[in-house]
């Protein structure tokens, strides 16, 4: 199957195109910065840091780390194409992924509990759970961000 994947006509326009794997690499960098970008800012938020920032205020921005995240989804599948065999046993690859999803269930999780305390007008500062699950998504971040630099690096 990963040798299909890399015949298809994608996958050649990645391998191939003198500007296609720089542009998607590119659009994958700006996805990853405006996901992880926002999502770490409202992580931080959550878990004391700048505490002049409302917390709710974040719930209008995740639309757009969710776009964002669209976005690297679509060009990381792409970029993927290229190279599926190699990704497909490359343990950094491997691990950037699983964090990748772990990360996403907990900023859904975090969405929902924020919009559950707007709704019931409570502050969201009050939720010691909130704080911890914030913790957790910062450093499963991190984690996502360091396995993917070190694909490059690691068969």
């Amino acid at each position: 199957m990963l040798v299909w994947i890399e015949s298809t006509s994608i996958a050649q326009w990645v391998s191939l195109s003198l500007y296609a794997y720089p542009l998607l690499l590119c659009v994958h960098i700006i996805g990853l910065a405006v996901v992880v970008g926002l999502f770490m800012m409202r992580d931080l938020r959550l878990a004391g840091c700048f505490k002049r920032l409302d917390p709710l205020a974040f719930l209008s921005l995740g639309r757009v780390a969710w776009l964002g995240f669209f976005f690297n989804a679509l060009s990381g599948l792409a970029l993927f194409t290229s190279q599926a065999q190699t990704f497909a046993g490359n343990t950094a690859f491997l691990v950037k992924i699983a964090l990748i999803l772990v990360g996403m269930i907990l900023a859904g999780l975090i969405e929902a509990r924020l919009r559950k305390a707007q709704q019931q007008g409570r502050a969201a500062d009050e939720d010691h759970t909130l704080r911890t699950v914030a913790l957790c998504s910062l450093l499963i971040w991190t984690g996502a961000i360091i396995a993917g630099r070190l694909v490059a690096y690691i068969v």
